[in-house]
């Protein structure tokens, strides 16, 4: 099927990103949120990001305008009637995220592919929710997405060998790069590097280490471009939290409970830097 226009469930980080991506690619990009005011923080912050390419010569002030114009916000899921795909990019949240699929389900035509965003919850458990699976799957976008350029694209034991094809279809066409997973609990790169987030987060809370010591050994010693404290915090404390309890409840292995640190800034409100303030300050 031909994609033109992708409707985006959310316009949080992943969701506004996501919308910059698709406008940009020249497709039309329907961004639905619970309110108004949370529609204008997506666009303000997108339109930021737009601004901050062209600042760096990387676009130019006609592709960001274009972009603009393309993207459309609403609360009413009935705005998705026109979407050859939805993809929903909610809160890490598996009940959340069934009641949004059902909405979607509701709104979208019967040929329109359902996806979803999600860093680790089950594909296949996901889409048994829905009264056809063959047209859902996962598509798991990196933050920030106007600038990484990975999708995991992952198949459900329900998902049609052309749904698959069309999404990695579009990815392409998004100027990303796919890579086929099969449906598993954190896929392929939240598995391996949550994991090594949430030692890191041990590794600080027993005192071995400060946290810039610990993000400048990764750094300097594993020829990482961020440090893993650093990294939690731009994916968000929260991201991370969820995606560990759901390998600990998935997996039943022990090796996989969060560090009580992690937990704790979690519970104090500090989120990384979409809230001011994780391991480090943001101002």
């Amino acid at each position: 099927m031909t994609i033109e226009t992708v409707g985006i469930i959310g316009a949080g980080t992943m969701g506004n990103g996501i919308a910059q991506t698709v406008a940009v690619a020249g497709l039309k990009a329907v961004m639905i949120d619970v309110n108004d005011a949370a529609l204008a923080k997506g666009v303000a912050t997108l339109t930021g990001s737009l601004e901050r390419l062209v600042a760096k010569g990387k676009i130019e002030a006609e592709v960001r305008d274009a972009a603009l114009a393309r993207i459309e916000t609403s609360t009413d899921y009935a705005r998705l009637a026109a979407a050859d795909i939805v993809i929903e990019a909610a809160t890490e949240n598996a009940e959340l995220k069934i009641r949004i699929l059902k909405q979607i389900e509701a709104a979208a035509r019967p040929e329109a592919i359902i996806a979803s965003n999600t860093s680790s919850i089950s594909i296949t458990a996901l889409g048994a929710t829905l009264a056809d699976a063959s047209r859902f799957i996962g598509m798991h976008f990196f933050n920030p997405v106007p600038l990484l350029p990975l999708v995991e694209v992952i198949r459900g034991v329900q998902t049609s060998d052309a749904t698959a094809q069309a999404v990695r279809e579009l990815t392409l066409k998004l100027g990303k790069s796919p890579i086929g997973v099969k449906n598993a609990p954190g896929f392929v790169v939240n598995r391996i590097l949550v994991p090594m987030i949430n030692e890191a987060f041990f590794v600080l809370a027993e005192g071995i280490a400060t946290a810039e010591e610990i993000d400048e050994g990764m750094r300097l010693g594993a020829n990482h471009p961020i440090g893993p404290l650093a990294l939690a915090d731009l994916v968000g404390l929260d991201v991370c939290l969820s995606v560990m309890d759901v390998f600990l409840k998935d997996f039943g292995d022990s090796k996989y409970r969060a560090c009580p640190l992690l937990r704790e800034l979690v519970a104090a409100g500090r989120l990384g830097r979409k809230t001011g303030h994780g391991v480090y300050r943001y101002d």
